[in-house]
């Protein structure tokens, strides 16, 4: 556990801890969790953060990875000046990062534990097993898994892409027991070193950053990898160009998630994303963002890894501690990886059946319906993040979300807190 903020804390002790306050519970200790705390503790507010600091980026990944994002989408937000990954380069001596520099996952892992010592204070490493209803509304009783129970004035689920990896039904049945690292079948959120399919054949499907940047640290681990991707082609982002001319600057905008109208607008205006309709906000989730590659991962790839384009895995049989795969375009034999997401509110385990029933979904999806603070319509119940996209925008799939969320729900959350 890590040091308190000493001001913060007292600060919120002498307005709450006395008289009864309950806390706002944040689940999730990722970019989201941590940003949405800072602005809380910042307030005064009373806060509880569960989770292990940025545990997807150090679990999740594989060895060796980089961000898809550039420096200046990649802060996480602080209620005050100096929180930005330039100030935590800076404050430790190193080099400035520039659009033309892909970010190591750990340099991102290793700012994000900073931001939490200088701005969040406390996480508990407890996992929470079950939020419920409270005896009375608003309010929640959340379980943790080594036993312990609180209650909590409001809970923020800010559980990033944990419990949402999605594998194809076809591919499900090559691993009965299960998928993961030592099965037939795994999803890339499964590993973090790949070195240990070296000399294997491995088939990765997929064309998205994930699904891409694993089939090239797998051929780099000396693994027989090739890609196999249903659509025609393989996408990749364009080259930076700093100090672009302004009139493409005109023509083609720049955005955290990249250039053009369309990605600058829902970058800007996220919350008029959220008053379209439904279809047209799930139309535009869909294809605003595609999958595709980062510009500095492309020379890694193309002319290096065998991509299959035009194919879909209709049938996958185990045979032995190989997988056959049966495909609509070019056939093989091969062990192979999944890769995708889906985002829906069935998947977060930990909300009470009933909790989970009491959650109106967007039409047409899975995912929760939102309030412009990111409250569902559970009284209390808040979520962002990648959950989010689906209401707000592609931008919530991303660090860059974090300026806009954080303190939309932060100061909503906190009306639920009332001293006696």
């Amino acid at each position: 556990m890590t040091q308190s903020l000493p001001g913060q804390h007292a600060a919120y002790e002498r307005a709450f801890g006395g008289r009864g306050g309950l806390p706002v519970v944040v689940v999730g200790a990722g970019p989201y969790g941590l940003s949405v705390v800072a602005h809380l503790r910042a307030a005064g507010v009373p806060v509880r953060i569960f989770g292990e600091v940025m545990g997807s980026w150090r679990h999740a990944m594989a060895t060796g990875m980089f961000l898809k994002s550039t420096p200046d989408a990649t802060d996480l937000s602080a209620p005050e000046p100096g929180g930005r990954l330039s100030d935590f380069r800076r404050l430790h001596g190193e080099s400035e990062l520039t659009e033309l520099t892909p970010i190591p996952c750990d340099v991102f892992v290793r700012y994000g534990q900073w931001f939490q010592k200088r701005y969040v204070g406390d996480v508990e490493p407890a996992r929470v097993a079950r939020v419920d209803r409270g005896p009375s509304a608003p309010g929640f009783v959340v379980g943790l898994d080594d036993g312990r129970q609180l209650t909590a004035a409001a809970v923020v689920v800010a559980t990033g892409l944990n419990g949402l990896a999605y594998i194809p039904k076809e591919l499900l049945r090559l691993a009965p027991e299960g998928a993961g690292a030592g099965a037939l079948v795994s999803h890339t959120s499964h590993h973090s070193d790949l070195s240990r399919y070296a000399g294997q054949r491995i088939a990765v499907i997929g064309g998205g950053q994930s699904a891409l940047e694993s089939a090239a640290l797998l051929h780099e681990a000396e693994a027989h990898v090739q890609v196999l991707v249903r659509e025609r082609s393989v996408r990749w982002g364009s080259v930076p160009q700093p100090n672009r001319p302004w009139p493409q600057r005109l023509a083609r905008p720049a955005s955290p998630l990249g250039t053009g109208w369309t990605l600058a607008a829902v970058c800007r205006a996220p919350g008029g994303v959220r008053r379209l309709p439904a279809a047209a906000r799930l139309l535009l989730f869909r294809r605003a963002l595609g999958p595709s590659g980062g510009w500095w991962l492309r020379d890694r790839v193309e002319g290096v890894v065998p991509v299959r384009t035009s194919c879909r895995v209709t049938r996958a049989e185990a045979s032995g501690s190989t997988a056959r795969l049966e495909l609509t375009g070019p056939g093989g034999s091969e062990r192979l990886a999944a890769t995708g997401y889906r985002l829906g509110i069935d998947a977060l385990a930990f909300l009470a059946p009933a909790l989970r029933r009491g959650v109106v979904r967007v039409p047409g999806s899975k995912a929760p319906q939102l309030t412009s603070t990111f409250e569902t319509s559970v009284p209390g119940l808040y979520v962002t993040g990648s959950l989010a996209a689906p209401m707000f925008g592609p931008m919530m799939r991303f660090v860059a979300g974090t300026e806009y969320a954080a303190a939309r729900v932060a100061r909503d959350a906190a009306r639920w807190v009332v001293a006696p």
